[in-house]
């Protein structure tokens, strides 16, 4: 009985994991796609950024945002790979 319920936790864990790796790749499709919007601005054009858990924008550096993007976009690609 005690056997059963091991093969009925690894498939909850394997099922978790797929789900968890669906997620990592959707955002990392996501980032790839801002930092491409960002890196296709013109010089002049400005940037704002979202509030977290807000409707208020802030104008924003468009270098620093671009950076700061490229590292979310490296730190995702690496979490998926450490699966």
């Amino acid at each position: 009985m005690k056997m059963s319920s091991k093969k009925y936790n690894n498939s909850d864990n394997s099922q978790e994991q797929t789900t968890y790796k669906e997620e990592l790749s959707k955002k990392i499709k996501e980032q790839k796609v801002v930092v491409d919007e960002l890196s296709n601005l013109k010089k002049n054009r400005k940037v704002y950024i979202q509030q977290r858990n807000s409707n208020i924008f802030f104008l924003a550096d468009r270098s620093q945002t671009l950076s700061t993007s490229r590292k979310e976009l490296d730190y995702l690609k690496k979490e998926l790979q450490d699966i």
